[in-house]
């Protein structure tokens, strides 16, 4: 192992010779210094791995030696130590970046302490982690085994979420690999749970979630009043954890009120998810009621674009028509640009919806573009994409008007997307649908085991484009496809982004409401 170098700078260095031995013999290497100039000097010639820096010096004082160390060697750590809790000095040395800051007198396990927790941090948070997670696995496997309702499924995705952000930042390979394994268990057995229940939660009085097409009335309207205005911001294809890193950024503007989880009704596919939400009616109903709005996966033209009049039939619905509503669709950056330039003239408005269209455009330029390919490999590169995204987009900026003009906030989406590694042959005529996680049309062939199939649309309250047309959905990480072109297909779609299907990250969905901080 390397031994650390440590830089002690102190007017009065003479009188810590024995802090100076007590890290000796702990193996580090310490380089002692009287004054700040003389630091200077040193760290032209030599490099360290910690500054020790008294802050009363005379000569060059411990912040402006601190200042001149800044401006030659950004990261590297510095610890204050001074004898003075004046809190001008505190902020000052903060405000610097300091790695840590001691009162004298020090002893020298306040010494040793600031090491550990300055350079073995990451190897000690990565130690701890990993142990909470190995602890953790033995309960995640016995929920696994155990869990049998939707509220339980919420929380075991929950929580794998949240293992799979805190072990993203470690080296532990091994660790993330057995993760991974109990996500992809996870989502076999989801499969057989959704299979089993889903068509029951449209029965009357059964115990069910909210879903796509029971999302507004049951969760956005309570929120929406005349005493303050409310931002509706649906993000499409929004996974759960993407939300979870957003969050953090919108936390410096918003206070969390409320999160909840939801389902996306089948297929999780904008066309359907999305309009469910807007005309709070699921796709069968929409078709009858409102033929003008809806079309079907082989019908020509946009599938999503009546969103604004649906949610003009729902207001009607709900007797909502007494509130002032806008509805804006972002499918490109100068849209984005244009409404957070003109943002204060929704000012009025009791409700704001706001449709963003990029993770979406994300997933899919990831399966046309290899640039996007490289960028985002896996689920941790994919939310690190669309959190740098969300940093730097018109719709951080709209937020952070909202916040200022005292809007609520409520985040969502229509559903979420899964990494799709494995393929599953399937054949159908010329009518059958295109998406890569589900399939409509007739005399469709496929592999039993790796689909959940309707034979009967109805009973899922979906369409049917002829009299024979049945409905199959890919589980897991399976995608379909065609035995004929069949390797350079799966080679061209393997790893990339797809929705329609059945899968924890595709069903399982945000729904946040805010209050300005």
């Amino acid at each position: 192992m390397n031994t650390i170098k440590i830089l002690w700078v102190d007017d009065e260095i003479d009188l810590l010779k024995p802090h100076i031995l007590f890290l000796e013999k702990k193996n580090y290497k310490v380089t002692t210094c009287k004054s700040g100039t003389e630091a200077i000097d040193v760290l032209d010639d030599e490099n360290f791995d910690i500054v020790f820096l008294d802050e009363n010096m005379p000569g060059l004082t411990g912040l402006e030696t601190l200042n001149e160390i800044k401006e030659k060697k950004d990261n590297l750590p510095v610890v204050m130590i001074t004898k003075s809790e004046e809190e001008y000095i505190m902020e000052e040395a903060i405000g610097n970046k300091i790695a840590d800051y001691l009162i004298k007198p020090v002893n020298p396990n306040q010494i040793l302490l600031s090491l550990k927790k300055n350079l073995d941090h990451s190897r000690l948070v990565s130690e701890k982690t990993t142990s909470n997670y190995q602890q953790e696995f033995r309960k995640i496997a016995m929920d696994l085994s155990m869990v049998n309702s939707y509220e339980e499924w919420v929380a075991l995705y929950q929580k794998l979420i949240y293992w799979e952000i805190q072990l993203e930042d470690i080296e532990d390979v091994g660790m993330f690999e057995i993760l991974e394994s109990q996500k992809n268990e996870a989502n076999i057995q989801f499969g057989k749970f959704i299979e089993k229940n889903y068509a029951d939660w449209f029965e009357p009085n059964t115990d069910s979630p909210i879903m796509s097409h029971t999302l507004f009335k049951e969760k956005i309207v309570p929120e929406i009043s005349k005493e303050q205005p409310t931002l509706l911001i649906v993000i499409d294809n929004l996974r759960y954890d993407q939300w979870k890193v957003f969050e953090p950024i919108i936390n410096n503007y918003y206070k969390k009120e409320k999160e909840d989880a939801f389902f996306s009704i089948l297929p999780t596919a904008t066309q359907y998810a999305r309009n469910a939400i807007f005309s709070g009616l699921m796709p069968s109903d929409m078709e009858k009621l409102f033929p003008q709005y809806w079309k079907n996966d082989t019908d020509e033209g946009g599938k999503n674009l009546h969103e604004a009049d649906f949610l003009d039939t729902q207001m009607k619905r709900l007797s909502l028509t007494h509130l002032n509503y806008e509805y804006h669709k972002i499918t490109n950056l100068k849209a984005g640009k244009k409404l957070a330039d003109n943002f204060k003239s929704v000012k009025n408005n009791d409700l704001t919806v706001v449709v963003y269209n990029f993770v979406d455009m994300l997933s899919h330029s990831k399966t046309e573009m290899e640039v996007v390919k490289e960028l985002a490999s896996n689920d941790k590169a994919y939310r690190s994409l669309a959190l740098s995204w969300f940093k730097n987009s018109p719709l951080l900026e709209m937020i952070q008007q909202a916040q200022q003009m005292g809007f609520k906030l409520i985040l969502t989406t229509d559903h979420g997307t899964i990494n799709v590694k494995n393929p599953s042959k399937v054949i159908g005529d010329r009518d059958t649908s295109l998406n890569l996680r589900y399939k409509t049309g007739r005399s469709l062939t496929y592999e039993d085991k790796d689909v959940l199939v309707t034979k009967n649309p109805k009973e899922l309250h979906l369409p049917s484009i002829t009299m024979s047309s049945s409905y199959i959905f890919a589980k897991s990480d399976l995608f379909f496809a065609y035995p004929n072109n069949y390797n350079h297909y799966v080679s061209y779609y393997r790893n990339s982004y797809q929705h329609g299907g059945v899968s924890l990250e595709e069903m399982i969905i945000p729904f946040v409401v805010f209050n300005p901080k």
